[in-house]
């Protein structure tokens, strides 16, 4: 099985401006997440896939991978999808695309393979997605915080920037959260972008509430990492800080 990381991201952050290239500890924060997804074993090439000039020179300047893209993209799953037909247009032929969000610089490598190992034990999974535990109630109410309800066979139910599901005992340990590492079959992230947005999915701007509005499955994966996104310069800073505390692995 052969498998492609990719890395979606741009400049234009709504929220955060420029947020790639924000540094922490010494380095743009695309490049944490570039060097930390290519240690992974598994994966037969890792490239990131940006409109943005800046990261590109970036990447290639550290000897990384990067594809340029359109600047039109709402969702970084269609992004990713072009990339993957620029890559497939030099040659290259992948089995699983693995889509690691550019603002995620605590992956661990491991993370790709526990996202990924469902997959490869069972092959009626189209997609899966990493599922983090939820440490506090500010996160828990936190709208950058992605909160995930699943059912009983472990696939989510749905995704929301809003609190759910209710709060119980003012106890956080049952709630789940969206880690942005999410394989893709390869023909599924192609269908994927062929498939109409969805009203869901533009209200919550998540990309995965697209394929449960269609009626398919997304399997959720618990994680056994530690992980904290960074949406908001706030979160630079706790980011930062965690790293510090678990060094030397981050430098």
């Amino acid at each position: 099985m052969k498998l492609l990381a990719l890395i979606p991201a741009r400049m234009g952050s709504s929220r955060f401006p420029g947020k790639p290239m924000a540094e922490i500890l010494g380095k743009p924060m695309i490049g944490h997440v570039y060097e930390r997804v290519a240690q992974n074993s598994l994966l037969t090439m890792t490239a990131v896939a940006t409109c943005d000039r800046e990261i590109f020179e970036y990447i290639e300047g550290i000897g990384g991978k990067s594809v340029m893209t359109g600047n039109h993209h709402e969702r970084a799953s269609d992004r990713c999808a072009e990339a993957l037909k620029i890559l497939e247009g030099e040659g290259h032929r992948f089995d699983v695309v693995v889509m690691v969000q550019g603002d995620e610089p605590m992956t661990d490598p491991d993370m790709i393979t526990e996202a990924v190992k469902p997959m490869m034990d069972d092959d009626d999974i189209l997609v899966t997605n990493l599922l983090g535990k939820i440490e506090s109630q500010e996160e828990f109410r936190d709208r950058n915080c992605i909160k995930v309800v699943c059912d009983l066979n472990g696939n989510a139910m749905y995704f929301s920037r809003e609190p759910i599901p209710t709060l119980s005992n003012n106890e956080t340990h049952s709630m789940g959260k969206q880690v942005c590492i999410i394989p893709f079959r390869r023909d599924f992230l192609l269908e994927y972008t062929r498939m109409a947005p969805t009203p869901l999915e533009i209200v919550e701007s998540i990309d995965m509430l697209r394929i449960l509005e269609h009626g398919m499955n997304v399997r959720m994966v618990r994680t056994m990492h530690v992980t904290h996104a960074v949406d908001t310069k706030t979160d630079l800073g706790k980011v930062e800080s965690l790293m510090k505390k678990m060094a030397p692995s981050f430098f």
